[in-house]
């Protein structure tokens, strides 16, 4: 008992109890209600947030909804949207009607508060939907306290881009302008320095690689491929690779995948997995061409194998024995072969040099096209013979983008950053080569990409800019060089699976399946973050040759190495989240003073010899491989070793 004359102590008053995984899994456990999965904790607490629930009121109305439906007591994910879209939307839609019942009763100053407050709510709910139709009554009545006019947004793309500065009122970026090493070589290749980057500020011979019409020139309809088809260009693939290794390897012929047999089998077809995970040595499987195994599903034993490097999609022609008809022990791999290189009839009129760059051209904290400015000033002071950007020049991934920040529509903000490019090069005289990439915000996101189109292009430049899809081959007066913006490498690399004895470099055993699978993007099934037409795929993203220089723009480091006589480059992106990034410089030279295989050097040195050649006459199938012998002096014995036309190149900082 409190003392004569003291007040009694009053329990302080316990607050509602903060919601965190933790409490909301204390009052379940109390039910004996469990949750099945990493992620069912995180979605408890954002079914607390989003509808204003406690730890105690979301266990209360968990368990009537469990036990009403008869449901297990092991929460999943699936479990809680149903709960969520049966209970949780409903008990809202109640708790509105509630609100609107009590507006007609008598109000002391309390409840008047709480009601001001649900007016106020209601009213910026309102600002957000459509208005409903009927009549309204307009207002009359002038506002004593005027509204002021909506001021110019500093998101505007005429202030991103106007004449004097990329950015007068934009917010610059914090991080970027305190970037070091400008202008710092990062990776190199072959030998060349100082003034030999600087072109002529002009160029022409540059086209897209061989006939038109194996080259994507114009939008398509997508989304309308059916299974039947997809099978049918994934077969066609199969069989025409699969002539060449029988032809390469001097095989007499294939076997059915399935057919059970004591003696060793050679057997075509492609790899896959056993499930929808990832790629492991204990789920490959053997898709089996159609020709031979009816495209029967056979398991494959790779312990026999001592060294391997295989991937979802990857062609490939195999030995083993397979004595139940049910598993395939494998003994030996036969590889794939590269197309030859393109032999030019005439000579290179001059040495030519290439700036590469990649997007995005923005920070990730600021929508100033701060980098894009400062690589800019880059080529009016180089004066590179070609340019080549590749997308995304309004990312989709940018946050200003993705919370729809800018005021102007998305295709005029692309559109006016595309013009500002044009014009920025245009007094440096370079040949300017404009590669599209699935993160651009406003154009067709669809795998092959067609071009972009600018049909206000000056007609001053029009003879000086080439719009070209993305995969795309060009002709630099002889030399041939692949282009794509996609991460093919992030995409193969999360898929591979490698056993290799020694030391073995993962770009380069990337680079060489894009190379003898004779294709842009031989991934399949294909990575989630890109949406594929098969069909144009096989029509626009086969290689037509071996490329001399492949530039293959990525998200991990960036590198330089010359595989199987092909110079890959990967020059980084232009930005790295909000701090500055990359781009390539090349050196072409085809007169005879190029750097042979001995004195390469550089950051990454690749196969430089390798063991493809071509195979006899043409395949003759649609998707363009062609395998002429002696095409290229890797194929004749005791030929001089191939000069690369890519006598040197470099990774600079921005």
């Amino acid at each position: 008992m409190a003392e004569p004359g003291m007040e009694p102590e009053l329990e302080p008053e316990r607050g509602p109890e903060a919601v965190t995984a933790e409490a909301v899994l204390r009052e379940l456990r109390l039910f004996e209600l469990r949750c099945e999965g990493e992620d069912v904790p995180d979605k408890l607490v954002e079914l607390c947030l989003s509808h204003g629930l406690g730890p105690v009121a979301l266990a209360n109305e968990l368990l009537a909804f469990v036990t009403s439906k008869d449901l297990d007591l092991q929460l999943t994910p699936e479990g809680l949207d149903a709960f969520e879209h049966e209970v949780l939307a409903k008990r809202g839609s109640r708790g509105r009607r509630g609100r609107d019942e009590r507006r007609g009763l008598l109000h002391d100053i309390h409840s008047l508060q709480e009601l001001l407050d649900e007016e106020q709510e209601d009213e910026l709910l309102d600002a957000y939907t459509t208005p409903s139709k009927g009549p309204h009554k307009r207002s009359h009545s002038t506002p004593e306290t005027p509204r002021a006019k909506r001021a110019p947004s500093s998101r505007s793309p005429s202030g991103l881009f106007s004449p004097g500065s990329f950015s007068p009122s934009a917010a610059p970026s914090l991080k970027y302008p305190s970037r070091g090493g400008r202008g710092e070589v990062v990776a190199s290749f072959g030998a060349a320095r100082g003034p030999a980057w600087g072109g002529g500020g002009g160029g022409g011979g540059v086209r897209t690689f061989g006939s038109p019409e194996r080259s994507l020139s114009k939008p398509y309809r997508f989304m309308f491929q059916k299974a039947l088809d997809v099978r049918e260009v994934l077969a066609e693939r199969v069989e025409a690779l699969g002539e060449v290794l029988r032809r390469h390897h001097g095989l007499d012929g294939f076997s059915c995948a399935a057919l059970p047999a004591q003696e060793p089998l050679t057997v075509l077809g492609q790899i896959g997995c056993d499930g929808n995970g990832k790629l492991n040595p204990k789920s490959v499987l053997l898709l089996g061409d159609r020709e031979h195994s009816g495209g029967a599903q056979v398991p494959l034993d790779l312990s026999e194998l001592p060294e391997y490097s295989l991937f979802p999609g990857q062609v490939v022609a195999l030995e083993g024995t397979n004595t139940t008809g049910r598993r395939m022990v494998v003994t030996k791999l036969y590889e794939g072969v590269p197309l030859p290189f393109h032999t030019p009839t005439e000579p290179m009129a001059a040495p030519r040099s290439v700036l590469v760059a990649c997007g995005p051209f923005t920070p990730s904290d600021s929508a100033a096209f701060e980098p894009l400015r400062d690589l800019l000033d880059v080529v009016a002071r180089d004066r590179p013979d070609l340019c080549i950007l590749f997308g995304p020049f309004l990312d989709a991934k940018h946050e200003q983008v993705e919370g729809c920040q800018l005021l102007s529509p998305f295709p005029d903000v692309l559109r006016l950053c595309l013009r500002t490019i044009v014009e920025g090069t245009r007094s440096s005289g370079s040949q300017l080569v404009l590669v599209p990439s699935l993160r651009d915000v406003s154009h067709p996101p669809v795998y092959p990409q067609p071009p972009f189109s600018l049909s206000d292009l000056p007609k001053e430049d029009r003879a000086r800019v080439l719009l070209v899809p993305d995969p795309c081959t060009l002709d630099i007066d002889g030399v041939v060089l692949g282009l794509t913006s996609t991460d093919l490498l992030l995409h193969l690399g999360a898929e591979e699976i490698c056993s290799s004895p020694g030391v073995s470099d993962r770009f380069t055993r990337i680079l060489r399946h894009v190379l003898t699978q004779r294709s842009f993007y031989p991934l399949y099934p294909p990575s989630e973050e890109i949406n594929v037409d098969f069909e144009a795929l096989g029509a626009f993203a086969a290689l037509p040759v071996t490329p001399d220089v492949l530039v293959t723009p990525s998200e991990l480091r960036f590198f330089i190495k010359d595989v199987l006589g092909c110079v890959c480059i990967n020059p980084g992106r232009l930005t790295k989240g909000q701090a500055g990034g990359t781009y390539g410089r090349l050196l072409l030279r085809r007169d005879g003073h190029g750097d042979g295989h001995g004195d390469r050097h550089g950051d990454g040195q690749g196969d430089g010899h390798g063991d493809g050649h071509g195979d006899g006459q043409g395949d003759g199938h649609r998707d363009g491989h062609r395998d002429g012998q002696g095409d290229n002096p890797r194929d004749i014995p005791g030929a001089a070793p191939r000069r690369s036309p890519c006598v040197a190149a470099q990774v600079v900082r921005i």
